[in-house]
């Protein structure tokens, strides 16, 4: 009771964010949806991430700079606000029947844009709002919320989309845009960072990126922990491009088996950010992180390729993603105790850089590799041959072969991180 009553502020804060996020979660995955059904192209889906991920990497590293001089409540009020507005927009021209695929690359760029600056604000506000004991309990509150909106982004973008078109979808996000906004500027209280040097205040940009970007080659921990991500974050990129292109292609698959499998994603995340609420801190907590992330690259992607039946598929999404809330929770613990207060807007923003530039990369990748590499590779096929028994015949056995791949790939690199990372034994020491 005595920690609600110290989280009220925060929880008010994590709750109605959660809400709006997924609102606009609903209405991504719509857009995902009518994109592929149109144009059957993994690729052309692909680029909608693609573009939200640009701006993210190209300009990441100057926002957690400005973040860090900005008031973290108007930062985010604004960058919600935009990034409103042109989910707004895009209603408009499906309604006049002007909403062309350019335009939603060029909408996705401008979200993508304002989640630059939003997202080291809010890194930074929710730290200044809890209390160092309270760190584990609220990115489990964070993997919480992640996980059930992981659920019911597919179901309801899928029944309202099916039911009532892709206009309605957007009407629920900009509703819950509307409580999130209006709770943020009105209900919660963000306190002002500390700043350990006046003169920073006084720095140009480029010299505060500067700074972020010192502080991380002088703690090798942080840096190797974001370049394993970072690699981790290529596979799932590729994983996420294969995935509609394999379940939406498959006979047995369709738009209810993506719908069912994202939603035991979500499912098997629930209950993972549940056990990183309850479990009490590892003694290591890198050893935590290397061994939930070999668990999730051994198992999920290797049932997608093999597998040939929708529970099959549902499986590999629980074991792949029931260990990745206690990974984020143990990531997010270090990091936050590690990075000092008033240098988090930076070195969250160059985190952002390194460790999610190989997003955007691996969509692009991941829709080549089905579209232009091993769809026509499984096509010239015979169907008694070894390519066909172990992936499939027809549209969708490409990206089988695709999720085949990675699966080494995300073995590997568990392996020699897990590796590099052995000699360190991160606990709390303050």
């Amino acid at each position: 009771m005595k920690s609600i009553k110290q989280l009220k502020n925060y929880i008010l804060f994590w709750s109605t964010q959660s809400l709006s996020s997924l609102g606009s979660g609903m209405t991504s995955y719509a857009l995902v949806l009518q994109l592929y059904l149109e144009s059957g192209s993994a690729l052309k889906t692909a680029l909608l991430t693609v573009c939200s991920y640009a701006p993210y990497v190209t300009m990441s590293v100057f926002a957690g700079a400005l973040s860090d001089k900005w008031n973290k409540k108007k930062t985010m009020l604004v960058c919600d606000f935009v990034a409103a507005v042109s989910t707004f927009v895009v209603l408009i021209l499906i309604r006049t029947g002007n909403l062309f695929p350019w335009v939603l690359y060029v909408v996705n760029a401008l979200n993508g844009l304002m989640n630059t600056f939003q997202q080291p604000a809010s890194e930074v506000a929710a730290t200044l709002m809890i209390s160092k004991e309270h760190y584990q309990k609220t990115s489990g509150l964070r993997s919480f919320s992640q996980s059930l909106n992981s659920i019911l982004t597919p179901i309801g973008a899928s029944a309202i989309f099916s039911f009532a078109g892709i206009e309605s979808v957007i009407f629920v996000d900009l509703a819950t845009f509307a409580v999130a906004f209006a709770a943020l500027a009105a209900f919660i209280d963000v306190p002002e960072a500390p700043v350990s040097e006046p003169r920073e205040n006084h720095e140009s940009v480029l010299i505060s990126a500067r700074r972020g970007i010192a502080w991380l080659k002088k703690t090798p921990i942080v840096l190797k922990l974001i370049t394993f991500l970072a690699c981790i974050n290529l596979i799932a990129s590729v994983y996420s491009a294969a995935l509609p292109a394999m379940l939406l292609s498959k006979d047995n698959g369709g738009d209810a088996v993506l719908g069912t499998v994202n939603a035991c994603v979500g499912v098997a995340t629930l209950l993972g950010s549940v056990l990183a609420i309850i479990l009490p801190a590892p003694k290591n907590r890198v050893r935590a992180i290397c061994a939930a992330l070999f668990i999730s690259m051994s198992t999920e992607n290797f049932l997608l390729a093999f597998g040939r039946t929708p529970f099959e598929w549902s499986l590999g999404a629980v074991l792949g993603w029931l260990s990745i809330p206690y990974m984020n929770a143990n990531m997010d613990v270090i990091f936050r105790t590690e990075i000092p207060l008033e240098m988090q807007g930076r070195v969250y923003s160059c985190r952002n850089m390194l460790q999610f530039f190989t997003i955007p990369m691996g969509y692009l990748i991941g829709g080549i590799l089905v579209d232009e590499v091993f769809e026509p590779f499984m096509s010239v096929q015979p169907k008694n041959g070894l390519p066909a028994l172990m992936f499939g015949v027809g549209k969708g056995s490409g990206a089988a072969l695709t999720f085949a791949v990675i699966g080494i790939a995300g073995v590997l690199v568990c392996s020699i991180f897990s590796a590099a990372l052995k000699k360190y034994k991160w606990s709390e020491r303050k």
